[in-house]
């Protein structure tokens, strides 16, 4: 596995775990629908921010986030 900061543009992956000790990150991507076993697309990169596609929406995450995603 990888992280999803890792990832490529325009590539569908899924989310294989959430790598993060952090409660309150895990809930928060569970409320955004990223869980193991559901899909996820990059949208774009800009600096440390990532538009990613989950569920048909379309959120903003920083670096921190992407790289608790494993994919």
């Amino acid at each position: 596995m990888m992280s999803l900061s890792k990832g490529k543009i325009n590539v569908t992956y899924t989310v294989g775990d959430i790598n993060t000790n952090d409660v309150g990150m895990k809930d928060f991507l569970f409320t955004l629908g990223c869980y193991p076993g559901e899909t996820v697309t990059i949208i774009s990169k800009l600096a440390s921010n990532y538009v990613v596609n989950i569920k048909d929406a379309r959120y903003s995450i920083d670096e921190q986030l992407a790289k608790a995603i494993l994919v």
